[in-house]
């Protein structure tokens, strides 16, 4: 048993409990970690998006028994970011002969989409205070529209997806809110999560392809991570989310700023 096993499980266990705790900050915190213990930003990527697609795969199971899942949304939103997150791997591909160039363009993406998912986490009840505000405004919308709508958020998605690890959760639960905002919290967390599953096993699988993956450390996160999750649902709840989300936002705000700038 090394340092790396150590390190990487108490990694794995400290965002699987923060995880548990706030329901956020997967892959917004544990791929950010991986480059600080000194992963290729590529391998830290791949590896982190078949940790999100395993670690998330239960929850579908959970939540489909429960018929938390509106599998037509999830549909729309697979349409999109599928094929989108194909063509970012296309990209990704023409830059494997040059892993500088691969890195930089991945880690200026992460400090984009950590911004924009530490925003999203602060400021979540006013947005969803804004989306039951103009919630009328939505049934103005052809279901063609929505359908539309709905299927660019997923071509979103699946770009900053392939491109980071990041934006399934946070960024894809406010776009869901923004568009659905009649739609029961506990189905949008379950849509959220059966559309990450198909879109984080697509791209880290095509990460893997090219060589961005390392299975040893995905063992080793895992096994950390599955106790984290367990005990962090548990305690979920005992920590006010007035203190949990503007910390947790503030952490991702921090992470953001230092590898954009």
């Amino acid at each position: 048993m090394d340092v790396g096993f150590l390190g990487f499980s108490v990694a794995g266990l400290v965002v699987g409990f923060i995880v548990g705790m706030t329901g956020v900050g997967g892959g917004s915190l544990m791929t950010p970690i991986l480059l600080w213990f000194g992963i290729n930003p590529a391998t830290a990527v791949g590896t982190d998006l078949l940790y999100a697609a395993i670690t998330k795969g239960s929850g579908v199971w959970v939540h489909g028994r429960n018929k938390n899942i509106d599998w037509k949304i999830t549909g729309w939103l697979a349409l999109g970011s599928v094929p989108a997150a194909a063509l970012t791997l296309l990209y990704l591909k023409s830059l494997h002969t040059e892993p500088q160039a691969m890195g930089s363009v991945i880690k200026q993406a992460l400090g984009v989409v950590l911004f924009l998912t530490a925003l999203a986490i602060l400021f979540k009840k006013r947005l969803q205070t804004f989306a039951s505000r103009h919630a009328g405004d939505r049934y103005n919308l052809s279901p063609n529209a929505l359908n539309a709508l709905t299927v660019f958020t997923g071509v979103v998605l699946g770009v900053m997806v392939s491109l980071t690890s990041i934006g399934a959760g946070a960024l894809g639960t406010v776009g869901l809110f923004l568009l659905y905002p009649f739609l029961a919290t506990r189905r949008l967390v379950g849509t959220e999560i059966a559309h990450a599953v198909p879109l984080t096993l697509v791209a880290g699988m095509g990460h893997a392809s090219m060589g961005n993956m390392d299975w040893s450390l995905l063992g080793y996160l895992l096994l950390g991570s599955l106790p984290g999750i367990y005990l962090g649902s548990h305690l979920s709840g005992r920590v006010s989310d007035e203190i949990l989300r503007p910390c947790l936002a503030v952490m991702l705000l921090l992470i953001g700023y230092k590898l954009a700038f």
